[in-house]
């Protein structure tokens, strides 16, 4: 089937078996929940039927596949991120508020997150996120195309992250135990002689365990800014008698 939305004259209007009128939001909302609570492979037509009090076919007349209601699922996500943000003047600030909504965003929906983070969702309010950022990124002086160049950096630094955290939170309890504790435990106690770097740094390869998040996004910020007073004009000199 071709790609793009699905016409609104093939949209459900009669109610469900369970008495509901199906929406693109109502789909989405069961989704979430679905995959929150049994793992990506929910995210089946014949499941959604199923939660939805319907034939599993109605879900067709909104999305052409499962694909199509992933892509609408992630810009669910996205959205929540965004919702209510403004950036001011301060485009550092901006890009900063902007990685810790879209991290928050995705680690909230850890079970989803990895399907979702990857992919371009051409939908309304990533249409929204990328129109800010890469305002954010003209705004700290850079042309056109480093703008999207260094946008596309940015946001792919902050997605992959995102990814990985939300990943690490959907395992287990147990295995994500044992994944930490390999730091404070088998890692330091490799000997000195084949593995030397990690002995001089035994006690503290613990922070390995945590989320190397915020110093990616603040090594990132700080290689923008740089990049940014660069790029920018320098002053004009003062002109001679010229008052200070």
């Amino acid at each position: 089937m071709t790609q793009g939305r699905v016409p609104e004259e093939r949209r459900r209007r009669k109610p469900t078996k369970s008495g509901v009128v199906l929406t693109e939001d109502l789909i989405v909302d069961c989704a979430l929940r679905l995959v929150g609570q049994h793992g990506p492979d929910a995210l089946s037509v014949r499941r959604l039927g199923t939660a939805l009090g319907c034939d599993p076919s109605a879900v067709y007349r909104y999305f052409h596949n499962t694909d199509d209601l992933l892509l609408a699922v992630g810009d669910r996500i996205i959205g929540e991120a965004m919702a209510g943000f403004e950036p001011g003047d301060d485009w550092l600030a901006g890009l900063r508020e902007m990685a810790y909504r879209v991290h928050r965003g995705y680690r909230r929906h850890p079970r989803i997150a990895a399907m979702a983070a990857y992919r371009v969702t051409r939908r309304a309010h990533e249409f929204r996120a990328v129109d800010i950022g890469i305002g954010l990124m003209r705004r700290a002086g850079f042309d056109k195309a480093t703008a999207v160049r260094h946008y596309a950096a940015f946001i792919d630094t902050v997605l992959g992250h995102a990814a990985l955290d939300a990943a690490h939170l959907a395992l287990t309890p147990e295995r994500r135990l044992a994944d930490d504790q390999a730091w404070s435990d088998i890692y330091p106690a490799l000997p000195a002689d084949t593995h030397p770097q990690l002995a001089a740094v035994r006690e503290e390869l613990p922070l390995m365990a945590a989320s190397s998040f915020d110093v990616a996004l603040e090594l990132l910020l700080s290689a923008l800014a740089a990049a940014a007073q660069v790029r920018a004009p320098a002053p004009a000199p003062a002109q001679p008698g010229a008052a200070t």
